[in-house]
């Protein structure tokens, strides 16, 4: 009767001293501590992001104030042609700028022609036959923009018409020489900052992708 006694007496023993070693190595828990996930709940769910519409369009308010006129403009340009961006097109009319600055300055109209209305065109050939007939010629290098703003943008929704009005600073060298290639004007060395308000307009969703300048104001 005494041996199993005294092996149950060993057992527990051993079985005490175990339950302490394991305390000693894995710790006790607190009242803190998170309970152990079930196999449900071990994936962390995903976060999921709304949309909020009506929220500013970054291309839109980098170039006009938000929910102005002009902003209005644009964004129904959009909706007309989602293709569009406002950057892309400042962009393109910074090149247009001087590419016709240039053709007007060195009368080389044809290259310029698709890119300006028929009455502006109309009113370059003029100045430049103007200019042939006194004999005078224009010796012009283009320096480069320094600013470009939107100054207006409208939209006709029932036309699809848009126009957008643009400023430029410009800086080239222009001399303007007669006939025995004496400067009467200007001075080829000298940079000269030149101020430019140009319209573009554009039927927007159209097959022909380019903007054409409608109007001129220095």
């Amino acid at each position: 009767m005494e041996s199993p006694l005294i092996e149950l007496l060993v057992l527990a023993g051993i079985a005490v001293f175990l339950i302490l070693r394991l305390k000693s190595v894995l710790g006790t828990r607190e009242g803190f501590e998170k309970p152990p996930l079930s196999g449900s709940e071990v994936r962390a769910p995903q976060r999921k992001f709304e949309v909020i519409d009506g929220s500013p369009d970054d291309d839109i308010v980098a170039f006009v104030d938000e929910g102005s006129p002009q902003a209005q403009a644009f964004a129904a340009m959009k909706r007309a042609e989602p293709s569009f961006h406002v950057a892309e097109f400042v962009q393109g009319a910074r090149g247009a700028y001087e590419m016709i600055l240039m053709g007007f300055e060195t009368g080389e109209l044809d290259g310029i022609q698709p890119f300006i209305s028929d009455e502006i065109f109309q009113s370059f050939v003029d100045a430049v036959s103007n200019r042939e007939d006194q004999g005078l010629t224009i010796e012009a290098e283009f320096i480069g923009v320094r600013e470009t703003s939107i100054a207006d943008a409208t939209f006709d929704e029932a036309t699809g018409t848009a126009d957008i009005t643009v400023r430029f600073v410009g800086e080239l060298t222009s001399a303007v020489r007669n006939r025995s290639g004496e400067i009467v004007e200007g001075d080829p060395k000298a940079v000269k900052r030149q101020k430019d308000t140009w319209t573009f307009s554009r039927h927007m969703g159209g097959d022909d992708p380019n903007w054409q300048l409608v109007a001129t104001d220095a």
